[in-house]
Formats: structure tokens, sequence, C-alpha cells
């Protein structure tokens, strides 16, 4: 039997979505009505584009949301304003080079807001409308394949709305806990797995937290799981999937830390499904490191076997290679084909072409097929 292949989750959106949750973003008034069938009919064509690349577990491509990480201003209290973007630390010292990759990626129209009040739940109807539009699809398109559905970890959330409200860390990510809570319960109850998105275990070191050293960072991410693993104590671990990355951009990456400096929360982390980047060419490497790792029996690794900051498609000879290492020390049950982060992270701002998206799945599924059973040469 082929090795499942999977994606991080997001996927593109077309200009005319993207265009209306912007505007949502931005608090402009949009037709209800009118947005609601056309997020439904995304979502029914991104079903249909997975079930064709034989994606076999897959998801509502986020396409609902402006972004992964921001989404949560509109279903929590507590959030406002809006903070400029700090450059990413790799970034900071080629000007010439972020102007290159706006031209290319977009720019990123979507709010920034801060954490300005106490934060709780608002509602959480954005998050059953989520709910009710895949269901819908994956009934209708899925063709019999999972479901998993993303949401922000309580970490991710500190990362991307900088704290100007509470005395500490701690207690920004206390409230957070009881606030995501009824979101990741709600997903699971569908039926869906649910997956963590943790950016701040990683990419987070040089961007929202690159003011903290390596041993600073290093805490705060013990921190940010002990909350992940608060909010999610009422889910089963074989129900929750996490993706961590460096960030979805083509940068030097140099000022990324290393994944032996942060493996130890991550491998604390309840989700049985680790996500992370296996492709990034700064990252490849570290395949000897979850080799040497002390992974418990119930995880399950889903290293990132594409890139998604490339429009080049993968060989499958190539993703062959790179899931073979994998279960060579893992074993074909404890291995899922994924992807190094998602294709649509936020509205209006990637560089993959939506076609070239479902060509680099299409090819994922056969570099796993050939893994199961190899090409006569």
């Amino acid at each position: 039997m082929p090795i499942p292949t999977t994606h991080v989750g997001s996927l593109p959106r077309g200009d005319e979505l993207a265009q209306l949750l912007l505007a949502r973003d931005h608090g402009q008034e949009v037709d209800n009505e009118h947005f609601e069938r056309v997020v439904q009919a995304a979502i029914d064509h991104a079903v249909q584009k997975q079930v064709e690349a034989g994606v076999g577990v897959m998801s509502d491509g986020e396409l609902g949301k402006v972004g992964y990480a921001t989404y949560i201003t509109e279903r929590l209290e507590g959030f406002g304003g809006h903070v400029d973007r700090t450059p990413a630390k790799d970034l900071a010292d080629f000007p010439e080079l972020r102007k290159k990759l706006s031209a290319i990626m977009g720019s990123q129209e979507f709010v920034r807001a801060a954490c300005i009040g106490p934060v709780k739940l608002r509602t959480l109807e954005p998050c059953l409308a989520d709910i009710r539009r895949f269901k819908s699809a994956i009934e209708q398109h899925g063709g019999g394949g999972r479901g998993f559905m993303n949401a922000a970890s309580p970490g991710l959330v500190t990362a991307f709305q900088p704290n100007k409200h509470y005395p500490t860390h701690e207690a920004y990510l206390a409230d957070l806990v009881e606030a995501m809570r009824p979101e990741y319960e709600a997903i699971v109850a569908a039926g869906f797995d649910l997956q963590l998105d943790c950016p701040d275990l990683a990419m987070a070191a040089h961007t929202g937290f690159q003011n903290l050293s390596e041993t600073e960072f290093a805490a705060r991410a013990w921190q940010n799981v002990e909350a992940l693993n608060a909010a999610t104590r009422n889910i089963p671990s074989e129900k929750m999937r996490m993706h961590i990355c460096w960030g979805n951009y083509e940068g030097p990456h140099h000022c990324d830390i290393a994944l032996e400096k942060v493996i130890g929360p991550i491998l604390a982390a309840r989700p049985s499904t680790i996500l992370f980047e296996a492709a990034n060419p700064r990252h490849e490497h570290e395949w000897e490191i979850w080799q040497d790792a002390k992974l418990a029996d119930d995880k399950i690794l889903a290293p990132g076997l594409i890139d998604s900051c490339s429009n080049y498609v993968e060989h499958p000879e190539l993703i062959r290679q790179r899931l073979e290492r994998y279960v060579g020390f893992m074993g074909a049950d404890r291995v899922l084909a994924s992807t190094d982060c998602g294709f649509g992270t936020f509205a209006n701002y990637g560089k993959i072409d939506p076609a070239v998206t479902w060509m680099k799945l299409a090819a994922l599924r056969e570099g796993a097929e050939r893994l199961a059973h190899p090409p006569v040469r």
C-alpha cells in the first residue's frame, strides 16, 4: 500500500474570494449570501482537485479565512488596532530582496492586530461555518477521503498578535487556552482531525520573537507547548496533528533556529502527528535529527517532501528518495507524505500558481506510489 499523502492545509484563493476576505478583514460591508456562495464554491473545487491529485488526508484549504494566524480576531475579543510588520531577521539587512519578494508574492494586506484587552471567545459561528462548508464539500466531492482542519495554536496567536495588555506571556497564554479550546473541540466533534499550526516553535525565533535569545526562545517554546497541551486536554492525541515551520518565504533563512534546539518542546506536544519542513534546503539535512530523536511509539512523522516556495514541480523520484529516508527509521506505518508549508497562507499573498499546486500534490502521490511499487528500470 502506498504511504498516504496530505499537505499542511492552506490552498490558493481565487482573486474574487481573496478580495472578499480582505474586505471583511478591514471591516468593510460584504454581502453575506454572496460571500457564502463564493467560499462554498472554492472549497468544493479545492476538495475535487485534492481528490484528483490523490491526496488521502485533505483539508478545506482554509479558504474561509483571511490567513492561518490572524483569522482569530473575528472570533475572539481582546484584539484591535494594527501593528506594522517587523521584517524577518534574515531579511532585515536585505531591503532590495524584500522589495523583490513583495513584488513576487504580493503585499500582506491583512490586518495585524495586537492584544489590547482580555481575550475571550466572542463567537464560534465562523468555525462552525467552516465545518459546515467542509462537510458539504467532502460528502459530495471527497471520494471517501479523510479530512483535517487547521486552527492556530495559542502560541501562534501570541507570535502574530503581540501582547499589549497582559503582564506576562504566561497570562496571555492562559486566556488563549480557554478562548481557543471550543474551536479545537468543535473540529474534532465534527469528525475531522485537528491540525494545530505551530510556527511559534520555530519560525517565530526570527520573526515575532526575534528579540529573544535562543535560550529565551526555547523557554518560550516550552511555555507555548504547555498551553497547547492544556487547550487540547480533552482531545485524543491520535486525532491531532501539529505543523512546525521556519517560514513560507524565499529568504536566506540563515537566522533560522536549528531543529535540535527546539526538538524537546516539539516532542512534548500532545498531537501524535508532526508535520515539518524537510524539502526546505536550510532544513532538509535535519532528517538525521529526527532519526536520532527519542520518539514516543505513538508519534507519526509527516515530512514535507515538496517545497511550497517554488513553482518547480518536484520529480516523483526525488520525492521517493526523500520519503525513503523517513520510512527507513520510522517504518511505513508511521509516516505520512506531506508538504513543507501551506500554498495560500494569507489571502492575496504567495507565489505558487494554483494550477502548479495541484501538479505538485499529484507528484507527491506518484512519489509515494513509487516507494510502494518501484518503476521498472
